[in-house]
């Protein structure tokens, strides 16, 4: 694709606070962000994704000459402030969780560390990339995690809203662990396998149903799967394919299956499997389709549908059920010249609403005997270092009677620096290594966080001193707004 510069791809009010920073002098005074999401009822956890399009973004930076005119056409700018753009790049630093993570509401997953006026620009392209591909990489991880072993193939484009969504709603499908898209751009752009088969409008096209299977098995003898649904799926569209089946099987070359897109899929799945058996075609798949999800799935799986491939589109690319994330990105701190941190906190009758203040990172605890994730906690850069030979324990965040002890663990830190001083610091993992690493994120963590229904919930905490830190902020806040009474 045309490479776009995508600099405006901002909200106005981030360059009109950064024009007014500049005429207060504030363009030194360093701003730590964090990007995170809110718990609602839709999420268990999410699966981090979008890092690799957002570093791509803030290393490209730049005012070029037309989008300085369009600016300067607007009239609300003042010239220091156009002078300054013209010479605009991103300085600061970036830590984020690798893709594939899987995360939990009010974690960190990506921190700005920057001069006021770039972490400021570069908010609202951080939330439009990541927010949605977490979201699909989230819905994939869901569907396939219903789908068990079976293939899932990512069907998504044409009802994607628009097209940046479909190539990369596909990539984050894939991260989610879906093993192909029909996607050919996206295919192209990052390697994915592609996959299709052929529309109802190719049997229509023909004088009958076993003319059209026939034709298309000749064009595509090694990969004949077969839409049996356009008429009578087992009154003519399973014995259709069957004969077809047969002919291929006399030319030396192995029948691939059908595809099932309507009606009643566990009935039909079910009878066609014993016809296909009977004809001798045991090892033909049987693909579904026909706007799936993680229940329509899981519910299939639980009536004993025989389908072993599902092709998943309109209820993936769009997220249905939860279409937006609701990824934030809050002032956590402000660094003076010196080098004095200046923690920042957000109030809210809303307590979900409170922010965590502070430069922060996140720790997940491992049960070393079973390797599986038992929680995670939040807590301060700079804080002193665990020592995992003895016991930690965990607060809850909230309700501090509440505590839970470690002593077989082992701990990570999540984040990793991606950009330093506007440079490059990460090796960008393929899509391959990190599919990979998000199946094996998502294998460390207990089938009873991951259940459809009524998922266990995983504990995620704070660290003493990062809650010691909120309370005093809170009180000191709350104490100065009653004296001002």
């Amino acid at each position: 694709m045309e490479k776009r510069n995508l600099t405006l791809l901002t909200d106005l009010y981030q360059l009109t606070m950064m024009n007014g920073y500049l005429k207060y002098n504030r363009k030194d005074e360093i701003a730590v962000f964090d990007v995170f999401f809110r718990q609602n009822e839709m999420i268990t956890y999410s699966l981090a994704c979008g890092l690799e399009q957002v570093i791509d973004y803030v290393t490209n930076l730049h005012f070029g000459q037309e989008e300085i005119e369009y600016l300067e056409n607007l009239g609300i700018f003042n010239k220091e402030f156009i002078e300054y753009l013209k010479g605009f790049k991103f300085t600061g630093d970036i830590y984020a969780v690798p893709e594939g993570t899987v995360v939990f509401p009010g974690e960190p997953i990506l921190t700005v560390k920057a001069p006021i006026l770039q972490a400021q620009l570069i908010e609202t392209a951080i939330l439009n990339i990541m927010n949605f591909q977490t979201l699909i990489a989230t819905k994939a991880a869901k569907i396939c995690y219903a789908a068990k072993n079976d293939l899932v193939m990512e069907f998504g484009l044409r009802r994607a809203q628009a097209p940046d969504a479909g190539i990369y709603g596909a990539r984050a499908a894939v991260i989610g662990g879906c093993d192909s898209t029909s996607n050919v751009l996206a295919g192209k752009m990052f390697g994915i396998p592609v996959a299709g088969t052929h529309a109802h409008s190719w049997v229509m096209n023909f004088k009958d149903e076993y003319t059209a299977f026939m034709e298309y098995a000749k064009a595509y003898p090694d990969n004949a799967l077969l839409l049996v649904d356009t008429y009578d799926t087992l009154n003519q569209g399973v014995p259709n394919a069957i004969k077809v089946f047969d002919y291929l099987k006399e030319q030396g070359h192995k029948p691939k299956g059908i595809r099932l897109d309507s009606g009643d899929l566990a009935y039909l799945s079910k009878k066609a499997r014993d016809m296909l058996d009977a004809a001798g075609h045991k090892d033909t798949i049987i693909c579904a389709s026909g706007d799936l999800d993680e229940y329509s799935i899981n519910s299939l799986k639980n009536q004993g549908a025989k389908i072993n491939s599902w092709g998943v589109g309109t209820r993936l690319i769009t997220s249905a059920d939860m279409p937006a994330l609701g990824g934030v990105y809050k002032l956590a701190a402000i660094i003076d010249k010196d080098g004095v941190v200046t923690p920042k906190i957000k109030l809210s009758n809303n307590t979900a609403k409170i922010t965590n203040p502070g430069f922060k990172d996140i720790y997940r605890v491992y049960d070393k005997a079973t390797g599986k994730a038992e929680a995670d906690f939040i807590y301060l850069r700079g804080e002193k270092e665990i020592d995992t030979s003895k016991p930690l324990v965990l607060t809850h965040p909230t309700e501090r009677w509440k505590k839970i002890t470690f002593e077989n663990y082992e701990i990570r830190s999540l984040q990793v620096e991606v950009i330093k001083g506007g440079k490059v610091t990460y090796k960008l993992p393929t899509l391959n290594e990190i599919k990979e690493y998000a199946k094996k994120e998502l294998e460390s963590f207990w089938d009873e966080y991951k259940r459809l229904d009524r998922p266990h919930l995983y504990k995620v905490d704070l660290s003493d001193e990062l809650y010691e830190l909120k309370r005093t902020m809170l009180e000191k806040i709350r104490g100065a707004k009653v004296n001002a009474r």
